[in-house]
């Protein structure tokens, strides 16, 4: 025999439980539509600042109002689509120079960066290097480009104008420069200055 009371009982639970899911459950929409923006495999993050460190000193300092990691395909990548800015110090915590560029992008798994748009290097004597892209390979510790570059130096006091790029150790020590502009020169110091009085 079916006990209409207990079936009845059960209806009325389960339709008070109902209820207090529906109305329980409460979605801002506007953070529902920004769900629906995001793409899966990106990890966003905003004003960020990261710290690279070797042997247990930190040897750069990184800043940019956006970043974007890719995850999900072999080579894993982040972008810094709204400029970057990095600070490079010696081993005894002294900045030695300075990195600023539009856009960068970091694969991770080959050690790479890539940056362009309006990219200078300035080091701490003055010395500066501007270009429209570089590659860094910091498995090699070598800075690359094939795009024309200007080097503005302090001591000797030259600028220099590279067609084709340059190649370089990432402290900037050792340049080489490929088809030099005419316009480059070179200003020696007046070798009769001591001479006069």
């Amino acid at each position: 025999m079916i006990n209409l009371n207990l079936h009845n009982k059960n209806i009325i639970a389960a339709f008070f439980i109902g209820c207090f899911f529906m109305l329980g459950c409460e979605n801002d929409v506007n953070e529902v539509k920004e769900l629906g923006k995001k793409k899966p495999g990106i990890e966003e993050g905003k004003n960020i600042t990261s710290f690279l460190s070797m042997g247990g000193k930190m040897k750069a300092k990184l800043t940019a109002p956006l970043l974007l990691r890719y995850q999900g395909d072999s080579a894993l990548k982040s972008e810094f689509p709204k400029t970057l800015f990095v600070e490079f110090y010696n081993d005894s915590m002294k900045l030695e120079s300075t990195l600023r560029a539009n856009y960068g992008r970091y694969i991770e798994n080959e050690n790479k960066i890539y940056l362009r748009d309006s990219v200078v290097i300035i080091r701490i004597n003055g010395d500066t290097l501007e270009t429209s892209e570089l590659l860094w390979d910091q498995t090699l510790g070598r800075f690359h480009t094939d795009k024309p570059v200007t080097t503005s130096q302090r001591n000797p006091r030259q600028k220099l104008y590279a067609k084709k790029g340059f190649s370089s150790n990432q402290t900037l020590t050792d340049i080489t420069y490929y088809e030099l502009d005419l316009g480059s020169f070179l200003i020696l110091p007046d070798s009769t200055a001591d001479k006069k009085q």
